[in-house]
């Protein structure tokens, strides 16, 4: 397994550079003006201040320059100066990174949680009312678009019963907790400070309950094939035989089993949830990598566009490696090779 897992750390320099070379050369032929960021609109008509900004930022040299000049920095670290903020892409990015990181965690929880539970209670109460209802939940999930689910919840919850925060990570008028992993309810709970970390717990659950409903919906779905492929399978007949709680045969002797092949959604799931939370971000008025996407690509933020895919590519190529090896681990049968 060690050989294997080397061999594939090794290849990700290879995969990312196709990746960077990809975003590169798309987010440079689109149509517009990225100087528009950078120069006011009053002096876009000034050809010398236009002149001096293009060649200010690199953007008087032909592409292939461009291209080569960028991959120069990117072997050092240096993932380029954006041309909205200013600032490295690099400290944007690890800036907003932990929002996501912590909106994405707390998806993940309440998804797969969730998905899990109403798999199992699907399974166990195959065509009867629970299973009905267990599969009919999941699949409003995952078929209704995030961006109305998320503007239905939050105007219901926060504007008409007032049962949660509305959009933002804490109230308007309360600092954040003292910066150790940029995560507002881990940072509160370190700090010791119970009430912020209530509050910036209560601004989570929105978010994160809309951006895991849909991973919610498949893992659901999964999980109750798996079961009722299990429930049948000779060992788990056996454990009932000898008078084993249902309780016991369902999560300790079917579960187990059931979700290896689950194991496979859930890493994906966590890498697609960083890159895709860009509407739940948006909705939510949530300060991460999503809505640092969105606003650099209208903005036509080139390094800022490249050094986000750069992020959501190598967390779909460590979620990968990392759900192969959790895979074998949890299926000896399984041989990386």
């Amino acid at each position: 397994m060690q050989q294997y897992i080397l061999r594939r750390l090794l290849m990700m320099p290879l995969l990312l550079l196709g990746v960077v070379t990809v975003a590169f050369f798309l987010s440079h032929v689109t149509k517009g003006d990225p100087l528009s960021s950078v120069v006011s609109e009053r002096q876009m008509n000034n050809k010398v201040v236009v002149e001096a900004a293009r060649k200010r930022w690199g953007l008087d040299r032909s592409l292939p320059d461009q291209y080569r000049i960028y991959l120069g920095n990117l072997v050092t670290g240096d993932l380029g100066t954006s041309f909205r903020t200013k600032r490295g892409v690099g400290e944007d990015i690890a800036d907003r990174l932990p929002a996501t990181l912590e909106l994405v965690v707390a998806a993940m929880i309440v998804g797969t949680g969730c998905g899990i539970g109403l798999g199992v209670l699907a399974a166990h109460k195959r065509n009867e009312a629970a299973d009905h209802g267990a599969r009919f939940f999941a699949l409003i999930g995952s078929s209704i678009p995030v961006f109305w689910s998320g503007l239905i919840l939050l105007y219901l919850f926060s504007v008409q019963l007032g049962w949660l925060p509305g959009a933002g990570r804490l109230d308007a008028r309360t600092a954040a907790p003292p910066f150790v992993t940029g995560m507002f309810t881990v940072d509160a709970l370190i700090a010791g400070d119970l009430q912020t970390f209530l509050q910036a717990l209560g601004h989570l659950i929105l978010p994160a309950f809309v951006l895991g409903w849909a991973v919610m919906g498949i893992i659901s779905r999964l999980v109750r094939a798996s079961m009722l492929d299990v429930l049948n399978q000779d060992y788990v007949l056996t454990a009932r035989a000898k008078g084993a709680a249902e309780l016991r045969v369902l999560l300790h002797h079917a579960l187990r089993n059931a979700l290896i092949p689950t194991l496979t959604i859930i890493g994906y799931s966590f890498a697609y949830l960083i890159t895709g939370a860009v509407l739940t971000e948006a909705i939510f008025s949530w300060p991460g990598i999503g809505s640092y996407a969105v606003e650099s690509a209208r903005a036509l933020d080139y390094p800022a566009i490249v050094g986000v895919t750069i992020i959501g590519a190598l967390a779909f190529l460590l979620a990968n490696l990392v759900t192969d090896v959790a895979y074998a681990l949890a299926n000896p049968k399984i041989k990386l090779g």
